[in-house]
């Protein structure tokens, strides 16, 4: 299983040079999950950049994978990783979902880099 972080769709969307990158997760849906905060995240970031209905279009397309909702056992894990990786509440919570569904987090940002069970894309200037 995989996560593709708001990062990463956001790669993808724009088809930027990292797009290749995640192509490989984005287009395999049954392997992939998406937490709301990822939906949140990017239907925000899609609103502000483009316009609502393009940014409707983007979370249809997270919704051809497993959908995640936080929960009371993910907010526990999320503050427990948070506390674990001195991570913020939303990377936490990303973080924590791969965690508890056993997924690999694929991101470009650099305050996963280190962390186990991340497939990390760096951006290039």
């Amino acid at each position: 299983m995989f996560l593709v972080d708001t990062c990463g769709w956001i790669e993808w969307m724009i088809d930027s040079p990292l797009a290749k990158n995640y192509s490989r997760y984005l287009n395999s849906p049954d392997t992939l999950i998406v937490p709301t905060l990822v939906q949140h995240e990017l239907y925000k970031w899609m609103c502000r950049e483009t316009d609502q209905p393009t940014a409707l279009s983007a979370i249809a397309a997270t919704q051809t994978a497993t959908v995640i909702t936080l929960d009371t056992s993910l907010a526990l894990l999320a503050a427990d990783t948070a506390r674990e990786f001195k991570l913020a509440m939303a990377d936490a919570i990303i973080y924590a979902t791969a965690r508890q569904h056993r997924a690999t987090l694929v991101t470009s940002d650099a305050h996963f880099a280190d962390l186990p069970h991340v497939k990390y894309y760096p951006k290039t200037s």
